[in-house]
């Protein structure tokens, strides 16, 4: 027996239109980027949640809320020039070290990247307190163990880290010459610091993980 209209209308994907205000519903309901595949899921059976968001994604195109792609995942996000019009609302934080800052470019531009292979790049040694506020910052994550002597494990950055400063991925980062040139690459050690030191310029303590 045939399935009358009424009920093949069940199972019928809803119209792109609403598929995009579905997503849009998710998306503001959510704090956290969500992922395509959980967008997909929340989605009614037939629906095209790729193709939908392409869609919601151009109709907030210079806009004051833009949708973004963080990795994997999706998120609404003010506009970056109007950035300015939030500093009241922002929590004013004390800056990472250099140390700390050096550590997680590092990170960044090598990943997958064992502690040792920092210190080679670094010229010193990583205090476990910079690995650890990283960690805490949610900037950092650990990656896969080395299948090398010692198994040692790599350091990578996380959707956090992409959320946070803006990037869709990894390749978005600036070329290496402009951090250089900022000075976040600087192989050299601090002044004072001698070659194999066992602790970075930051070693002394928690309250050393950020400049003054």
């Amino acid at each position: 027996m045939n399935s009358g209209p009424a009920e093949q209308s069940l199972f019928a994907a809803p119209p792109l239109a609403e598929q995009e205000r579905m997503i849009e519903a998710i998306l503001f309901a959510t704090a956290e980027p969500v992922t395509l595949a959980e967008i997909a899921a929340r989605l009614p059976h037939g629906s095209d949640a790729a193709e939908a968001l392409a869609h919601l994604r151009r109709r907030y195109q210079g806009r004051g809320v833009q949708l973004a792609r963080i990795g994997d995942a999706w998120a609404f996000r003010t506009a970056p020039d109007l950035g300015f019009l939030m500093r009241k609302e922002t929590v004013e934080t004390r800056k990472l070290s250099r140390a700390a800052i050096e550590t997680l470019a590092i990170i960044a531009y090598h990943q997958p990247v064992t502690r040792a292979e920092i210190e080679e790049i670094r010229g010193v040694a990583v205090s476990r307190g910079t690995v650890d506020h990283l960690l805490e910052l949610d900037w950092i994550r650990f990656g896969r163990r080395r299948m090398t002597p010692g198994r040692p494990v790599t350091f990578v950055v996380t959707e956090a880290f992409l959320d946070h400063f803006g990037l869709e991925s990894i390749r978005d980062l600036p070329g290496l010459r402009e951090l250089r040139q900022a000075g976040l690459l600087d192989n050299r050690p601090p002044p004072g610091a001698e070659a194999g030191a066992e602790e970075d310029s930051d070693a002394a303590g928690q309250s050393d993980l950020f400049e003054d």
